[in-house]
Order: structure tokens, then C-alpha cells, then sequence
């Protein structure tokens, strides 16, 4: 098992994302820690649970760990010199540079408001102290501009990994360009499943802590959809590594029904008898609904082809319980028929 990348650019990737996970994560940390100082003690407990109030940590937290879980899949994609999964990641990190701009524009407002909500009327007292914005404004120009220059580097360091990632495959599966097609799909297919995690629970995670309260019917029943929706994902991932036909149908089944959840709250949200409830969060919450559920359309689609590669000769390749190694699994499999054309993945 790979612990540390054993190829140049595959360290040089990890590297450009670790240093650019090192230095966001130290400007929300600061910009989170600010705005905790600066909210004043005597507000009330209803001050304290608005949306508005809880909107900001929210967002903070949420950047954060999308930090941390980008640095985990830089590290997987290397390990397992997953070419398509460092794609995702390059395209994951611009949805970041986007996100950090939205998440300005949502912090500036929801500060101001904080700012100007007076704790009571008989003082001069606000829920937020007025220089916080002041205070934390900078770091937050910051962060799309670090994510920005590093996004920059990524892709200039991508180039050589292509080529790089590009060719361990080739020798992995050979030169048969069907079972490369095949392979290909199955990577596209895991590294969706991968990004689904994350913009579910992004999406869940606001929804639960910013629009809905603990009285609310849907709040238990959004909680335990997330270790619910954990569970579905490590099953299709499974299912498809060992070809059950009729474990994939059910999933696919599953990523239908999720979809239609997606599309429903995405409507539901500018409804003009909900649209109230959403304010503090809906360019956020639009932005991951809709991601999420461009994600689970191309993830149904894959798992569509990926049923239809079952029994084709893939997974011997795949298989991470077999203890032989890829040239020993090539040995044992009919030879392919050598072309002079390949492509790269």
C-alpha cells in the first residue's frame, strides 16, 4: 500500500494542495475565531439561534472540511494514480474559488445585519460588534485569491501527472482499448461517488443548521439521512467492484429518488410561500443542489454503463481483495490483442 506518492508530480500535486489546505484552513480558522470573539455576550438565545447568527460558522465549517476532504482525495488520487479523480479535483478546487466568492458576499451581508440588530431597544448594544467586518474582511479577500494562484499551479502540475498516471494504466490493463474504456468508466464512476459525499452532506449540513429548527418535522429525518446516505454510497461502490447486477439496479433505483429529493428542494426553494426561510442560505444551498444533482445525473448514467460492463472481463483488474499483483493478474488473463494506437487516459 502507497503512503507516501513514489512519483515526482504525484508528489508535487499533493504538495501545491497541502500548502493551499494549510493556508485556508489558517484564514477561516482566524475569520471563524473573529467572528465568535465579536458576538456579543448579552444577546439572547434567539439572537444567538438565527439563522443569520449561525449562517457564518456554517459557511466557515463547511470550507473547512471541504479543505481537509480535498486534501484526503489529492492523497487517494495519488495513491491509486487515479488520472480522472485529479480531473474531478481540479474541477472541485474552481467550485471552491467560486464558493469562497459567494462566501464573501453572504458573510458581508449577514455581518452587516448582525451589526445593526440592536440586542434590545432600551440600549445601544448590537448582537455583532461593529468593526467585525473590518476585521475580517481581508482574510476573506484572501481565500479566493490563495485557492486562485494554487488552482493555477494544480493544473500546470496536472499536465505531467496525465502523462504520468497515464501510462502506470496503460501497463496495468494493456493495450486492449475496450477494457480501457471499460476501466475508465469504472474510475469515472468511483471518483462521482466520491464528489456525491461531499455536496450531499455540504447541502444536508446547511439545510439542517441554517433553515430548519429541532421543532421541525424534517430535522430528525434529514439527520439520519446522512449516515443512511454514507451507507449507500460504500454499498454501490461495492456492488459495482463485484457485479451484482441486481444490487446496481436497486442502487440506481436509490440515485432516482434522490434525484427527484434534489430537484423538489430546489424548486421548494423559491416557492413564494417557503422562499422566506431560505434567504439567509439560498445562493448557497441553490449552488450545491444544483451540483449535486448534475452529479447524480452523470453518476446514474455511469452506473448504467458500468452494469452493462459486468461480465466483460473487468474485474479481475479490479478486484482489491485479489493479493496478486496487476502483472501477475495480466499473466493470468487471455492476452489481448496488441494495437498500435492507445490513448491516455
Amino acid at each position: 500500500m502507497v503512503i507516501i506518492p513514489n512519483t515526482k508530480w504525484g508528489l508535487v500535486f499533493l504538495s501545491n494542495v497541502f500548502v493551499q489546505s494549510a493556508i485556508v484552513l489558517s484564514l477561516e480558522g482566524y475569520v471563524f475565531g473573529k467572528f465568535q470573539a465579536n458576538i456579543n455576550v448579552d444577546s439572547d438565545e434567539a439572537q444567538k439561534s438565527d439563522s443569520k447568527t449561525v449562517a457564518i460558522p456554517t459557511y466557515l465549517a463547511l470550507f473547512i472540511f471541504a479543505e481537509l476532504y480535498q486534501l484526503l482525495l489529492t492523497w487517494d488520487a495519488v495513491r491509486m494514480r487515479n488520472t480522472i479523480q485529479a480531473i474531478g479535483l481540479c474541477m472541485f478546487n474552481t467550485a471552491m474559488l467560486i464558493y469562497a466568492a459567494i462566501q464573501y458576499e453572504q458573510i458581508e451581508a449577514a455581518v452587516r445585519a448582525l451589526s445593526n440588530w440592536l440586542i434590545d431597544n432600551s440600549n445601544d448594544s448590537y448582537v455583532l460588534d461593529a468593526s467585525a467586518w473590518g476585521d475580517i474582511k481581508p482574510f476573506l479577500i484572501a481565500v479566493p485569491a490563495v485557492i486562485g494562484c494554487f488552482g493555477f499551479i494544480e493544473g500546470f502540475v496536472f499536465i505531467h501527472l496525465y502523462y504520468e498516471f497515464g501510462w502506470t494504466i496503460y501497463k496495468q490493463i494493456g493495450a486492449d482499448l475496450q477494457m480501457r474504456k471499460r476501466y475508465l468508466t469504472y474510475q469515472i464512476f468511483l471518483t462521482l461517488l466520491k464528489f456525491d459525499f461531499f455536496f450531499f452532506l455540504g447541502f444536508t449540513i446547511q439545510f439542517v443548521v441554517i433553515i430548519l429548527s429541532k421543532k421541525d418535522s424534517e430535522f430528525g429525518l434529514t439527520i439520519a439521512v446522512i449516515p443512511l446516505t454514507i451507507v449507500l454510497l460504500v454499498l454501490t461502490a461495492y456492488m459495482t467492484q463485484k457485479e451484482n447486477l441486481m444490487g446496481m439496479l436497486v442502487m440506481i433505483i436509490v440515485f432516482f429518488a434522490g434525484m427527484a429529493y434534489f430537484l423538489f428542494k430546489l424548486v421548494r426553494m423559491y416557492q413564494p410561500s417557503q422562499a422566506y426561510k431560505y434567504v439567509a442560505a439560498r445562493k448557497s444551498l441553490t449552488i450545491f443542489a444544483a451540483i449535486t444533482l448534475f452529479l447524480i445525473i452523470a453518476t446514474i448514467v455511469n452506473a448504467i454503463i458500468c452494469t452493462i460492463n459486468f461480465n466483460k472481463g473487468l474485474k479481475p483488474y479490479i478486484d482489491r481483495k485479489d493479493e496478486r499483483t496487476s502483472e501477475e493478474i495480466e499473466l493470468s488473463l487471455p492476452s489481448p490483442t496488441i494495437k498500435r494506437r492507445f490513448s491516455l487516459d
